[in-house]
């Protein structure tokens, strides 16, 4: 899509840095991701914005968009996200947390 790079495998393990989508994964979380391009709202992904395709991002899926998909964190207090960055690419979707705390993920915002 665009310039923006796929994962390489099927399966992917996702290490969360930074606040953005606290509470529902903290930094440090590890989670298992698989490969994909779609997504549903509600959805926590694992995404590339095409200004920035070299960062990979944890956020939720908020809708889809012209170019992309728009996604935000589920913290209020920041906004690097699709209000900073635009439509974003998903590349796969977050299926669970492995560590500290193992289980799925909630489909919506705390």
């Amino acid at each position: 899509m665009g310039g923006v790079p796929a994962l390489p495998s099927r399966w992917a393990l996702a290490r969360v840095s930074g606040p953005s989508m606290s509470p529902t994964v903290k930094h440090g979380d590890r989670l298992l991701v698989a490969r994909a391009d779609r997504a549903h709202p509600g959805d926590v992904v694992l995404a590339r914005f095409p200004a920035r395709p070299e960062l990979l991002v944890v956020k939720r899926v908020v809708r889809e968009v012209e170019g992309g998909w728009w996604v935000e964190g589920d913290s209020p207090f920041v906004a690097d996200d699709s209000r900073a960055f635009g439509p974003a690419t998903v590349v796969g979707r977050v299926l669970l947390r492995l560590w500290p705390r193992p289980g799925r993920l909630p489909r919506s915002r705390p």
